[in-house]
């Protein structure tokens, strides 16, 4: 078989240029540290990696997310926590204007107090981000959620809506508390009714609880009258038509009332000629609580009428509810954030997992690289050197 000159010079050139090729290969990936660069120097390792790193990818944008909520939910819990101490504080000034030793002009001094503390309520629950979003707007970050309306009262403009934030794959963590669970919709003490305690009133009596309690009932206003009978008092309830409910005869307090699926419980003993009335009312304000209070304390029979302690329990009842609700709102922000602080956790192990498993797939052993480079450096001498002593051969030498 005769090989031809130009056929010898090409296989000499090939083998030059595959061990130039496997030299300069190795020496990027000395260079690069990995030893898989591309796909075509492990398929199947490749793939592998592919994967994990989108993994990785997939893990920092959940760490983003759960930085995000963090901040957010950590803004929410402080000023939560604000809105706690200063609610403590106004019941405190309530209590200490409740003293009956105080002349009106000391009331009045502590009822400006809680003016002022109302309007720094207000500005809490009007707090903004960093942004400028309201926090406890719902989902209208936008717009100012309480102002005061017409009538003196504190509204709620936004909306009950949750902004969600998601951590973890299939799992969407809460980052904001709306304004109506924080501040607006605390539980009515007495259960579904509220009362309204007239100036008429001479016996020492509250309410202590006016509930639906089964069907059929029938959602109105209704007017207690206690009615002296000579021997002892007898309870009548009209409704808002003047329509008689139900009437009791010889009332004994201690002994709970029921009519139209309503149950009323009272404490204390009414006397003859005392009113009240009870209309539907499932929530309370916080707002409207403490409004109601600083109207108390500006009231000229404040604390010196049966009416006024009636009211006071009402009032303190009230604000209580108010502050388990204020609470509730805390836990909630402060349960998320210990749910964030797991989560991300997780996602660290999961990191650290999926990087030694990279790590052991495309990281370079340079001491067998080395090796290999120093194979692959003599080989190509070699093939260089042979290249060099055949390409110099000629029949003319020999002649």
């Amino acid at each position: 078989m005769r090989i031809s000159t130009g056929q010898m010079f090409q296989q000499s050139t090939n083998s030059i240029l595959e061990k130039q090729s496997a030299t300069n290969s190795i020496m990027g990936q000395i260079s690069s540290g990995k030893r898989v660069e591309t796909a075509g120097d492990d398929p199947v390792a490749a793939i592998a990696i592919d994967n994990l790193k989108q993994k990785n990818t997939l893990v920092d944008q959940y760490e983003k997310n759960i930085d995000y909520a963090t901040n957010r939910l950590g803004l929410t819990e402080s000023k939560i926590g604000s809105t706690e101490s200063l609610m403590d504080s106004m019941r405190e000034q309530l209590l200490r204007g409740a003293n009956g030793s105080l002349s009106s002009n000391e009331r009045q001094m502590i009822a400006d107090e809680m003016k002022q503390s109302l309007q720094e309520l207000l500005s809490i629950a009007n707090s903004q981000d960093e942004s400028g979003n309201y926090i406890f707007a719902g989902n209208k970050t936008n717009s100012q959620p309480f102002a005061f309306d017409t009538n003196g009262e504190i509204v709620y403009s936004g909306d009950s809506g949750i902004r969600k934030s998601v951590v973890a794959s299939g799992v969407a963590m809460s980052t904001n508390v709306p304004g109506d669970t924080a501040f607006m919709n605390a539980a009515n003490p007495l259960g579904d009714y509220g009362v309204n305690y007239l100036s008429s009133q001479q016996g020492d009596f509250t309410v202590a609880s006016a509930k639906i309690t089964n069907s059929p009932h029938t959602p109105d206003s209704y007017t207690f009258n206690f009615i002296d009978n000579g021997a002892g008092v007898d309870l009548q309830v009209v409704n808002s038509a003047g329509t008689v409910a139900t009437t009791v005869t010889n009332f004994d307090a201690t002994s709970s009332l029921s009519f139209n699926g309503i149950e009323v419980k009272l404490t204390g003993v009414p006397a003859a000629g005392d009113s009240f009335t009870i209309e539907p009312k499932e929530t309370v304000s916080i707002f409207d609580a403490f409004n109601q209070a600083i109207a108390f304390l500006e009231s000229p029979d404040a604390t010196s009428t049966a009416q006024s302690q009636s009211q006071l329990a009402q009032l303190l009842n009230d604000i209580g509810s108010g502050q388990n609700q204020v609470s509730t709102a805390r836990s909630i922000a402060g349960n998320n954030l210990k749910g964030l602080e797991s989560i991300s956790s997780n996602h660290s192990e999961e990191k650290i997992i999926n990087s030694s498993a990279l790590s052991k797939l495309e990281d370079l052993d340079f001491a067998k690289a080395i090796t290999e480079f120093e194979k692959q450096q003599l080989a190509l001498n070699a093939v260089s050197s042979v290249f060099s002593k055949v390409g110099s051969l000629s029949l003319f030498d020999y002649i």
